[in-house]
């Protein structure tokens, strides 16, 4: 092994560098794990807490909307009725994103043939929700969207 640090020739068995005694860090037997195998899980991780995050808002927005029109005055037919409704909405659709955030996370965990490419998508979309979103839609594109990321990624989710 040749050191740049010093520019000298070790040879295998050596622990310390004979010409300017640093100690010596071979590389281990085991392959090294590339950016998509050491980042995968962490990511596969956010995207789930992601989700569950995303849950809690829309179970309150539902129950709300569900009970809202208890409170809301008997003269106002119109807010009466639609207010509920859309409140309600709003939370079946934070519910829908936090399923798909936890489903994507599970996904990227267990090297699912359809969490890239569907992680990539919802990357995308994050983008949008300042600061937190777009921290994960641009960390989970600098993980996934490589060219070889693609290739490591599919040989990943045959050999699972």
């Amino acid at each position: 092994m040749f050191r740049n640090q010093c520019g000298s020739d070790i040879q295998s068995g050596y622990r310390v560098c004979p010409k300017c005694g640093t100690a010596i860090a071979w590389p281990t037997t085991g392959l090294a794990q590339t950016r998509l195998q050491r980042h995968l899980r962490t990511l596969a991780v956010l995207w789930i807490v992601v989700g569950v995050l995303w849950l809690v808002p829309s179970l309150i927005m539902m129950a709300v909307g569900s009970a809202m029109h208890l409170v809301i005055p008997g003269t106002e037919a119109l807010v009466r009725n639609l207010g509920p409704f859309v409140i309600f909405i709003i939370g079946g659709s934070f519910l829908i994103v936090g399923a798909g955030g936890i489903m994507v996370g599970w996904g990227l965990m267990r090297h699912e043939s359809w969490a890239r490419i569907t992680a990539i998508v919802l990357a995308i979309l994050a983008l949008f929700h300042p600061p937190f979103g777009t921290a994960l839609g641009v960390y989970t594109l600098w993980v996934l969207l490589p060219d070889n990321g693609g290739v490591e990624y599919r040989s990943l989710a045959r050999a699972s």
